[in-house]
C-alpha cells in the first residue's frame, strides 16, 4: 500500500457511519433497515473530514509504513477436529468444500517401487501337517543392496488394505531411504487362501493371521531373492496390531525381531467398541456409483480425514459388480465370530513379547488400565496423535512416519558403532 491510498483508506475510515447504524442492515435483505433515529444534537452536529496530513506528518508515515512487513494473505483456517475418544468418532458426517472434494484415485507406484502376487502350493510338512495354496497380495519397497537397514511391514487393519499404509510408506521412505519396506494384504482382504478342499479358506482366526504375515515373509524372501531375512520391525493398525503383537507373543521371528508398532488399538476400548459394530456397517452404503464417489463419503463421513491418502487407499477396499457399481471387497460382518478373538488378552501380550514396542493412539482415553501401568513403567514408547482420527496413519502420514522412523533408529542394533575389542588392539601393537 503506498502513502497516498494508506491516507485516502485513512479518511474513508475516519468518515465512516457509526457501527451501530450499520448492524441494522441485514445481509439477506433487499433493502436497507430504516436506522436508529439520531436526536438533535446529533443532527445539528456538521460531518467532519480529517485534516490533511502535513508535509512533516506524511514524511514520518512514510517511514514508518516502510518498515512494516508485507501484509499476509488472507487463508482459511482449515477445521480444528480434536475428537479423539472413539474409533466410531470418525464416522461423523461433515461435507467439506468444494475445494477439499478429492480427485481422482492415486496409483499405489506413487508409493512403493513393486507389487507382488506371491503364489504358494498346497503341500504337507514332513510331521504331517496340511499347508494350503495361497496367493499372497503384498507391496514392496526393498532395502538398500548391501545395506544392513530393516525391513518395516505394514499390517493393515479390519476391512483396509496395503495402500492404507500407502502415503505413510512414502513417508518412511523419504526419511529412512535405505530401509526395506513391505506392506501385506491380509486372506479376505486382497490375499486369497485356499482349503484341502479348493474352498476358499474364510479363517481369521489371530493365529492363523499371524501365520500368514510370517508366510508373507519368507515368500517375499524367496521372490527377491535374498539370503536370509533383513532384521524385522512390524507395524499394525488396529487388526493390524492385535496381529503383529500376536506374532511377536508367540517368537514365530525369532531374533529377526527389532521390534513391534501399533497403532490406535487396545484391548480394552477395542472390545467396548465392538458392541457397536453391526451399526456401524448398517449405517455405511452397500455400494457406490463410483470410485470418486466412494473417495468422496469416506471424506465427508470422516471416517479419513486427509483426501489424498483416500485417494491412495480407498479403491483398493472395493470391486466392481456385474451392475457396474462398486461394492466392499471385504465383508466385515461375516468376520464377526473372529472378533474377540483379535483383541482379547491383547495388553498382556504386548507387555511380555520380546522386542521394543510402539504404541501411537489418537487419545490418552485408549489406554485400559494395564497398559497405563506399563506405560508408567516405561515398557513401551507412546505417542498420542489427539487430532488424528482412527486411522491415524492416514490422516497424519508424515507424523506417523517421523515416530516410526524414530522408533527403527533407536532400536536398530546394526546402526551401533561399537568401540575395538582389547585383543584386537593388542594384536595391532597399541598400548591399552
Amino acid at each position: 500500500m503506498d502513502l497516498d491510498e494508506w491516507d485516502r483508506s485513512r479518511s474513508r475510515s475516519l468518515t465512516r457511519p457509526h457501527a451501530a447504524n450499520t448492524r441494522n442492515h441485514h445481509p439477506n435483505s433487499s433493502s436497507p433497515i430504516t436506522p436508529t433515529k439520531q436526536s438533535s444534537s446529533q443532527q445539528n452536529v456538521p460531518p467532519t473530514h480529517p485534516p490533511k496530513m502535513s508535509d512533516l506528518a506524511r514524511t514520518f508515515a512514510k517511514t514508518k509504513l516502510s518498515s512494516l512487513p508485507p501484509e499476509p494473505l488472507l487463508t482459511e483456517d482449515p477445521e480444528d477436529d480434536s475428537s479423539s475418544a472413539s474409533s466410531m468418532s470418525s464416522t461423523g458426517t461433515v461435507i467439506p468444500s468444494s475445494s477439499l472434494r478429492p480427485a481422482a484415485p492415486v496409483h499405489w507406484t506413487s508409493y512403493f517401487s513393486q507389487e507382488f502376487y506371491l503364489e504358494r502350493e498346497s503341500g504337507t510338512t514332513p510331521t504331517g501337517t496340511f499347508i494350503p495354496a495361497a496367493k499372497f497380495h503384498v507391496y514392496l519397497t526393498p532395502p538398500v543392496v548391501g545395506s544392513k537397514a530393516p525391513l518395516i511391514v505394514l499390517h493393515h487393519g479390519a476391512g483396509s488394505s496395503a495402500l492404507s499404509f500407502g502415503l505413510c510408506a512414502g513417508e518412511i521412505h523419504k526419511l529412512l531411504p535405505e530401509a526395506g519396506i513391505l506392506a501385506i494384504e491380509a486372506r479376505d482382504h486382497g490375499s486369497v487362501v485356499w482349503n484341502a478342499d479348493g474352498g476358499v479358506d474364510a479363517n481369521l482366526d489371530i493365529d492363523v493371521l499371524s501365520q500368514d504375515l510370517v508366510d508373507m515373509l519368507f515368500l517375499t524372501q524367496a521372490r527377491m531373492g535374498w539370503k536370509a531375512l533383513p532384521m524385522i520391525v512390524l507395524v499394525g493398525h488396529s487388526l493390524g496390531g492385535a496381529v503383529v503383537t500376536n506374532t511377536a507373543k508367540k517368537g514365530l521371528l525369532g531374533n529377526k525381531l527389532l521390534g513391534f508398532g501399533v497403532l490406535d488399538v487396545v484391548e480394552g476400548s477395542a472390545l467396548e467398541q465392538l458392541k457397536y459394530m453391526e451399526t456401524y456397517l448398517a449405517s455405511r452404503p452397500k455400494s457406490f456409483a463410483s470410485l470418486e464417489a466412494a473417495i468422496e463419503w469416506h471424506v465427508r463421513s470422516r471416517t479419513l480425514r486427509n483426501p489424498q491418502s483416500a485417494r491412495a487407499s480407498v479403491p483398493s477396499l472395493l470391486l466392481q459388480k456385474p451392475d457396474g457399481r462398486w461394492g466392499w471387497r471385504t465383508e466385515l460382518s461375516t468376520s464377526e465370530p473372529y472378533w474377540e478373538n483379535w483383541f482379547a488378552g491383547m495388553s498382556a501380550k504386548f507387555l511380555s513379547a520380546k522386542g521394543a514396542k510402539l504404541l501411537l493412539l489418537a487419545g490418552t482415553d485408549r489406554l485400559d488400565k494395564e497398559l497405563m501401568i506399563g506405560q508408567m513403567q516405561g515398557k513401551f514408547q507412546m505417542h498420542v496423535f489427539p487430532t488424528a482420527g482412527h486411522f491415524l496413519h492416514e490422516d497424519m502420514p508424515e507424523k506417523t512416519a517421523e515416530v516410526i522412523v524414530e522408533f527403527v533408529k533407536r532400536n536398530d542394533r546394526s546402526a551401533l558403532v561399537l568401540p575395538p575389542k582389547v585383543s584386537d588392539l593388542l594384536a595391532q601393537g597399541k598400548k591399552v
